[in-house]
């Protein structure tokens, strides 16, 4: 028996054409007045989550409870879940989204939960039971990422450092995921007490972080950037990597005869490589390592960007533009 829940309160102003087409697009099995109050819901969670998450919650489980074989509703569910730090809510809906859509690819999210569980082993379970070749790149990435935080909640240094030696850890290329990975390896290195080569990579994670910055805008594809080095600068460019089953929801309300949910399996779209002068960005003061729930932040936002749920950091939509 599921418990009681109140629906929160949607403006007039606020219609189902506010939600992304993506999004829209899943929600067309369900009977048209049904379908249109999802909706309407799943778009006030895209106006919320950054400013009111308790109430963008709210609403995501409004949407869940009259679609809940749709898995946009599952996947916003637990995305909002994550951000209030219901890991348990949003790994028990993660789980069912991967059922119904077939996808592995919040895996890193899954993982992360279970650290936030206090189950960093069950995470790195979970991490390895996955095919990372079905992944596309930036998934694995964040996976990557997920896996080295699993290993060093587990006091495993030097595996979390390895978890990390990937092909995208190339400090002559910035993509939107480089800081993070940047920032990341160079925390490990840290943590095992080689701090010069920390250094190195702290400062390869602001540069890349600067050339996104400087050369992104409001670009809605994914660009690739040559970071090329200044004089004084040239030999640390060059340091290489050496050194969530769930109960099911009640059958959702008004729902039409099943069918198959829509994939919406968004691509990644890479264009010419142009080169970034280091000088031209100027770069930014040097940040602490994330703690854990500044990761969980940065996360979120980038899988409700990638979802058409909520604009990126950098003020792009997720997929396309509206």
């Amino acid at each position: 028996m599921r418990s009681e829940h109140q629906d929160p309160v949607i403006p007039e102003e606020v219609q189902a054409k506010d939600l992304h087409p993506a999004a829209r697009n899943e929600l067309k099995t369900l009977q048209p007045d049904v379908q249109d109050r999802v909706a309407r819901h799943l778009a006030m969670v895209a106006m919320l989550i950054d400013d009111d998450v308790a109430l963008a919650h709210q609403h995501a489980l409004s949407a869940s409870r009259r679609a809940g074989r749709i898995p946009v509703t599952r996947e916003t569910l637990a995305i909002t879940a994550y951000r209030q730090g219901d890991f348990a809510l949003a790994l028990r809906e993660l789980r069912t989204h991967r059922r119904l859509s077939g996808s592995d690819g919040h895996v890193a999210l899954m993982v992360d939960c279970e650290r936030g569980l206090g189950r960093p082993e069950k995470g790195i379970e979970t991490g390895l039971e996955v095919d990372r070749a079905a992944l596309d790149t930036e998934q694995r990435v964040h996976l990557a990422i997920a896996m080295s935080g699993a290993r060093l909640d587990l006091g495993q240094t030097q595996q979390a450092l390895f978890e990390l030696e990937i092909p995208e850890l190339n400090p002559k290329k910035a993509y939107s995921w480089s800081p993070e990975l940047f920032g990341a390896y160079a925390a490990v290195l840290e943590d095992l007490g080689r701090e010069s080569e920390a250094a190195k990579w702290e400062q390869h994670a602001r540069r890349a972080a600067a050339a996104l910055q400087e050369h992104l805008g409001a670009l809605d594809e994914l660009e690739v950037f040559e970071v090329l080095e200044s004089a004084e600068t040239a030999d640390s460019a060059e340091a290489g990597p050496d050194e969530a089953e769930t109960a099911e929801h009640a059958d959702p309300e008004g729902a039409a005869p099943e069918a198959a949910p829509a994939e919406a399996a968004p691509a990644e779209a890479t264009s010419a490589e142009k080169p970034v002068e280091a000088a031209e960005a100027a770069p930014a003061e040097a940040e602490a390592p994330r703690g854990f729930a500044q990761e969980i932040e940065a996360e979120v936002d980038e899988l409700l960007a990638e979802a058409g749920i909520v604009e990126d950091g950098e003020g792009r939509p997720g997929r396309e533009d509206v």
